[in-house]
């Protein structure tokens, strides 16, 4: 997955127009509804650590994880320009989603932007979710995405005039 160190380098630009702060309202939707006494997050594939960071800011302890060292620095790199309180409710962690073990539980496991999707193979999904229940305590939930394959292939392509 060196791609994603090569990625890193734009990520935040590339997504400047993604509505995080829509995405985390949802997210923190679902788990006052289905897991309403969350306190500690697992953010599987955690990019360069918005998700994360909106999420504290609403008082949960997060960690995140993520297989890039680059977008793992600029998830660290963030740390430096938020208030101690809140720095205090993130982690940052290297590891891959089918093989990381944190020895520790977690209310909510979330696997954003697709993060499931790049587990191509049938072995590599099945580790991943083997990662998530290591990690998940009893009747805490699994929030993930994944790309719905037809609406992808025929989705308009943009036009590129090079």
């Amino acid at each position: 997955m060196n791609i994603f160190n090569n990625y890193a380098r734009y990520y935040d630009l590339l997504y400047q127009d993604k509505d995080y702060v829509g995405e985390t309202q949802f997210i923190e939707q679902l788990v006052k509804t289905y897991a309403p006494k969350t306190e500690k997050i697992l953010d599987l594939g955690c990019g360069t650590g918005i998700h994360a960071t909106l999420l504290a800011k609403q008082g949960y302890q997060v960690q995140g994880v993520d297989i890039s060292q680059e977008m793992l620095q600029k998830a660290s790199d963030r740390l430096s320009h938020l208030p101690p309180d809140l720095v205090s409710r993130l982690k940052f962690t290297h590891g891959d989603v089918r093989t990381v073990r944190l020895n520790q539980t977690f209310d909510v496991v979330l696997s954003l932007f697709h993060v499931v999707s790049y587990q191509t193979l049938n072995e590599d999904l099945l580790a991943t979710f083997a990662t998530v229940k290591e990690h998940l305590k009893p009747g805490g939930i699994f929030i993930f995405d994944v790309w719905y394959g037809p609406a992808v292939a025929i989705a308009p392509q943009p036009e590129l005039n090079v």
